[in-house]
């Protein structure tokens, strides 16, 4: 992987949140990348519950004071930035006081999934992809990981397809088990609508639930990557179906190999 260019973006990264399969992975395999010589940068949002002065975030001004359109609303995107110790990684983090200010991730204190779940994974995949224009850093792959992230590659593929920077980019998404019950905001579709992308790419998510927001995923990568062991059967047969290169699961101890083989032979061939 030396000198190729990895861009993560993920809903949850460790040290930054608690430890699960997507956390866990979404620092391994930059870590693993960056090791090889290659060149890596980490997204994730930046929610409130994300203590900036332990982890020494700071607003990169440089970057921040546009503002991206969510559903006809002007939403400024600021971006923060911090390093994970003794790794020297960067994590650039999209945060914006409307959509990451409080103090949860994905639900509130009642376990009920936020209203604005849609318009936060909207705002998430624009902002990634507004912030990587500016730092001028065409990635070879852009690796995704969790729902949150989920609608990157149809944005990517979509909305940003005439952006010459990207021209060359292969997008991997890691697909995980850890999902959610509820569906999301029915209003998803016109909202992503709004964006000028043609209602037959998005006709799954007029039922917004975990997976049909990943099988749109699917739809718009070039791999798959199966990043737990078990997966809702209707979308294990969706990714089986797909026809797209395809990751079986790997145990954490011992990915490195399949990972580096599937980045350089299914990816980038």
């Amino acid at each position: 992987m030396k000198d190729k260019r990895v861009l993560y973006v993920s809903s949850e990264v460790v040290p930054y949140l608690p430890e699960t399969e997507i956390s866990s992975m979404s620092f391994e395999a930059p870590r693993m990348v960056n090791k090889q010589g290659g060149q890596i940068r980490i997204f994730m949002p930046k929610y409130g519950n994300i203590n900036e002065r332990r982890h020494q975030l700071h607003e990169v001004i440089r970057l921040s004071g546009i503002n991206l359109v969510i559903n006809d609303l002007d939403m400024p995107l600021i971006i923060k930035v911090a390093s994970i110790p003794k790794e020297r990684i960067q994590v650039y983090f999209i945060d914006n006081e409307e959509y990451f200010k409080r103090k949860a991730t994905f639900t509130d204190e009642n376990g009920q999934l936020f209203e604005d779940n849609d318009e936060r994974a909207i705002f998430f995949a624009k902002g990634v992809i507004e912030t990587v224009k500016k730092l001028n850093w065409a990635p070879d792959i852009i690796h995704v990981h969790g729902w949150l992230a989920s609608l990157l590659p149809l944005y990517l593929k979509q909305y940003y397809k005439d952006e010459p920077l990207f021209k060359e980019s292969k997008v991997v998404t890691s697909i995980y088990g850890q999902s959610f019950d509820e569906t999301l905001n029915a209003g998803m579709v016109e909202k992503i609508q709004f964006d000028e992308i043609e209602e037959t790419h998005i006709d799954k998510l007029k039922t917004p639930n975990y997976s049909n927001l990943m099988k749109v995923a699917v739809d718009f990568s070039d791999g798959i990557i199966k990043g737990s062991q078990e997966l809702p059967k209707d979308l294990e047969d969706y990714i089986d179906t797909s026809e797209k290169p395809v990751l079986d699961y790997q145990y954490p101890e011992a990915f490195t190999e399949a990972y580096t083989d599937f980045y350089n032979n299914e990816i980038l061939n």
